[in-house]
Protein backbone atom coordinates (compact mmCIF):
# COMPACT_ATOMS: atom_id res chain seq x y z
CA UNK A 1 0.00 0.00 0.00
CA UNK A 2 1.56 3.15 -1.23
CA UNK A 3 1.21 6.50 1.88
CA UNK A 4 1.66 10.05 0.68
CA UNK A 5 3.74 11.50 3.80
CA UNK A 6 2.90 15.17 4.99
CA UNK A 7 4.68 17.24 7.49
CA UNK A 8 2.44 19.96 8.61
CA UNK A 9 3.25 22.85 10.92
CA UNK A 10 1.14 23.54 13.32
CA UNK A 11 0.81 25.53 17.02
CA UNK A 12 1.53 21.83 18.87
CA UNK A 13 5.00 21.40 16.67
CA UNK A 14 4.62 19.15 13.27
CA UNK A 15 2.08 17.03 12.44
CA UNK A 16 2.85 14.05 10.51
CA UNK A 17 -0.07 13.32 7.97
CA UNK A 18 -0.32 9.73 6.47
CA UNK A 19 -2.87 8.90 3.85
CA UNK A 20 -3.72 6.94 0.88
CA UNK A 21 -6.71 7.67 -1.66
CA UNK A 22 -9.61 6.59 1.01
CA UNK A 23 -8.26 8.66 3.90
CA UNK A 24 -6.17 9.96 6.20
CA UNK A 25 -4.58 6.59 7.96
CA UNK A 26 -2.83 8.28 10.40
CA UNK A 27 -1.92 11.84 12.32
CA UNK A 28 -0.24 12.54 14.54
CA UNK A 29 2.95 14.16 16.11
CA UNK A 30 6.26 14.20 14.49
CA UNK A 31 8.01 12.58 17.15
CA UNK A 32 5.63 9.57 17.29
CA UNK A 33 6.39 9.04 13.28
CA UNK A 34 8.38 5.66 14.20
CA UNK A 35 5.66 4.20 16.02
CA UNK A 36 2.78 5.50 13.29
CA UNK A 37 5.06 3.65 10.63
CA UNK A 38 5.08 0.93 12.27
CA UNK A 39 1.42 0.51 13.26
CA UNK A 40 0.72 0.78 9.87
CA UNK A 41 2.89 -1.87 8.52
CA UNK A 42 1.28 -3.91 11.00
CA UNK A 43 -1.86 -3.68 9.59
CA UNK A 44 -1.13 -3.38 5.58
CA UNK A 45 1.26 -6.12 4.51
CA UNK A 46 3.45 -3.85 2.49
CA UNK A 47 3.94 -0.41 3.28
CA UNK A 48 5.47 2.27 1.03
CA UNK A 49 5.80 5.86 2.23
CA UNK A 50 6.62 8.80 -0.61
CA UNK A 51 6.82 12.22 0.87
CA UNK A 52 4.02 13.93 -0.94
CA UNK A 53 1.39 16.57 -0.80
CA UNK A 54 -1.62 13.52 -0.99
CA UNK A 55 -2.97 15.45 1.50
CA UNK A 56 -3.57 18.97 0.68
CA UNK A 57 -7.05 18.88 1.82
CA UNK A 58 -6.29 17.95 5.55
CA UNK A 59 -3.66 20.80 5.51
CA UNK A 60 -6.48 23.13 4.45
CA UNK A 61 -8.54 21.68 6.76
CA UNK A 62 -6.21 21.65 9.48
CA UNK A 63 -4.90 25.26 8.73
CA UNK A 64 -9.28 26.16 9.41
CA UNK A 65 -9.20 24.41 12.44
CA UNK A 66 -6.29 26.05 14.11
CA UNK A 67 -7.50 29.45 12.76
CA UNK A 68 -10.77 29.14 14.63
CA UNK A 69 -13.19 27.05 12.55
CA UNK A 70 -13.98 24.07 14.53
CA UNK A 71 -15.81 22.14 12.02
CA UNK A 72 -13.38 22.21 9.14
CA UNK A 73 -12.29 18.71 9.99
CA UNK A 74 -15.63 17.28 10.27
CA UNK A 75 -15.71 16.54 6.69
CA UNK A 76 -12.04 14.81 6.15
CA UNK A 77 -12.16 11.20 4.87
CA UNK A 78 -10.70 8.57 7.76
CA UNK A 79 -9.43 5.02 6.90
CA UNK A 80 -8.25 4.17 10.69
CA UNK A 81 -8.82 0.76 10.11
CA UNK A 82 -9.39 -0.62 13.41
CA UNK A 83 -11.58 -3.36 15.36
CA UNK A 84 -15.47 -2.97 15.12
CA UNK A 85 -15.39 -1.57 18.85
CA UNK A 86 -12.27 0.66 17.91
CA UNK A 87 -14.32 1.78 15.08
CA UNK A 88 -17.96 2.81 16.91
CA UNK A 89 -16.01 4.43 19.42
CA UNK A 90 -13.96 6.23 16.83
CA UNK A 91 -17.33 6.96 15.24
CA UNK A 92 -18.84 8.14 18.17
CA UNK A 93 -15.66 10.51 18.95
CA UNK A 94 -16.12 12.48 16.07
CA UNK A 95 -19.68 13.31 16.98
CA UNK A 96 -18.75 14.90 20.29
CA UNK A 97 -18.87 18.73 19.18
CA UNK A 98 -15.57 20.69 19.61
CA UNK A 99 -15.80 22.33 22.89
CA UNK A 100 -17.23 19.60 24.30
CA UNK A 101 -16.13 16.19 26.06
CA UNK A 102 -17.28 12.97 27.38
CA UNK A 103 -16.23 10.84 29.79
CA UNK A 104 -14.89 7.23 29.19
CA UNK A 105 -18.50 5.64 30.98
CA UNK A 106 -20.17 8.67 29.30
CA UNK A 107 -19.05 7.73 26.13
CA UNK A 108 -19.39 3.60 26.85
CA UNK A 109 -23.10 4.05 27.98
CA UNK A 110 -23.91 6.22 24.43
CA UNK A 111 -22.82 3.31 22.80
CA UNK A 112 -24.68 0.92 24.40
CA UNK A 113 -22.10 -0.89 26.36
CA UNK A 114 -22.47 1.03 29.74
CA UNK A 115 -19.60 -1.62 31.48
CA UNK A 116 -17.17 -0.62 28.83
CA UNK A 117 -15.62 2.38 29.92
CA UNK A 118 -12.27 0.93 30.00
CA UNK A 119 -12.40 -0.87 26.47
CA UNK A 120 -13.75 2.70 25.23
CA UNK A 121 -10.67 3.89 27.06
CA UNK A 122 -8.12 1.33 25.40
CA UNK A 123 -9.65 1.83 21.70
CA UNK A 124 -9.66 5.62 22.64
CA UNK A 125 -6.03 5.34 23.48
CA UNK A 126 -5.36 3.49 19.94
CA UNK A 127 -6.77 5.97 18.06
CA UNK A 128 -4.15 6.38 14.70
CA UNK A 129 -5.74 9.94 13.53
CA UNK A 130 -5.52 12.30 16.56
CA UNK A 131 -7.31 15.60 16.16
CA UNK A 132 -9.50 14.54 13.10
CA UNK A 133 -10.99 11.84 15.47
CA UNK A 134 -10.72 13.99 18.36
CA UNK A 135 -10.21 11.81 21.33
CA UNK A 136 -8.47 14.52 22.91
CA UNK A 137 -12.61 15.55 23.66
CA UNK A 138 -12.19 12.26 26.36
CA UNK A 139 -11.76 13.50 30.03
CA UNK A 140 -11.96 11.77 33.29
CA UNK A 141 -15.35 11.00 35.12
CA UNK A 142 -14.19 13.52 37.57
CA UNK A 143 -13.66 16.24 34.76
CA UNK A 144 -9.49 16.02 34.94
CA UNK A 145 -7.47 15.88 31.85
CA UNK A 146 -6.55 12.54 31.73
CA UNK A 147 -3.91 10.24 29.15
CA UNK A 148 -2.93 11.64 25.48
CA UNK A 149 -0.34 10.19 23.42
CA UNK A 150 0.38 13.53 22.52
CA UNK A 151 0.99 14.44 26.02
CA UNK A 152 -1.48 16.21 28.58
CA UNK A 153 -0.02 20.17 27.65
CA UNK A 154 -1.11 19.29 23.79
CA UNK A 155 -4.69 17.99 24.91
CA UNK A 156 -4.70 20.86 27.33
CA UNK A 157 -4.26 23.35 24.65
CA UNK A 158 -6.70 21.59 22.46
CA UNK A 159 -9.76 21.86 24.52
CA UNK A 160 -8.77 25.69 25.33
CA UNK A 161 -8.88 26.46 21.25
CA UNK A 162 -11.85 24.78 21.04
CA UNK A 163 -13.47 26.40 24.04
CA UNK A 164 -12.36 29.62 23.12
CA UNK A 165 -12.84 29.94 19.22
CA UNK A 166 -16.94 28.78 20.31
CA UNK A 167 -19.29 31.39 20.00
CA UNK A 168 -20.22 33.37 23.15
CA UNK A 169 -23.78 31.95 23.28
CA UNK A 170 -22.58 28.32 23.50
CA UNK A 171 -19.91 29.17 26.04
CA UNK A 172 -20.91 26.64 28.40
CA UNK A 173 -18.56 24.87 30.47
CA UNK A 174 -17.27 21.31 28.91
CA UNK A 175 -19.83 18.84 28.93
CA UNK A 176 -21.11 16.20 26.99
CA UNK A 177 -23.30 16.49 23.81
CA UNK A 178 -26.09 15.04 22.80
CA UNK A 179 -25.25 13.44 20.14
Amino acid sequence: MKFACTEIPSPLGTIVCLSHDTGVCALDFIERRALVEARLARRFDAVSISKGDGSADVVDALAHYFAGELDALNGVAVDAGGTPFQQRVWAALRRIPAGQTASYGQLAARLGSPNAARAVGLANGRNPVAIIVPCHRVIGTDGSLTGYAGGIERKRWLLAHERAARPAADDASLSLPLF
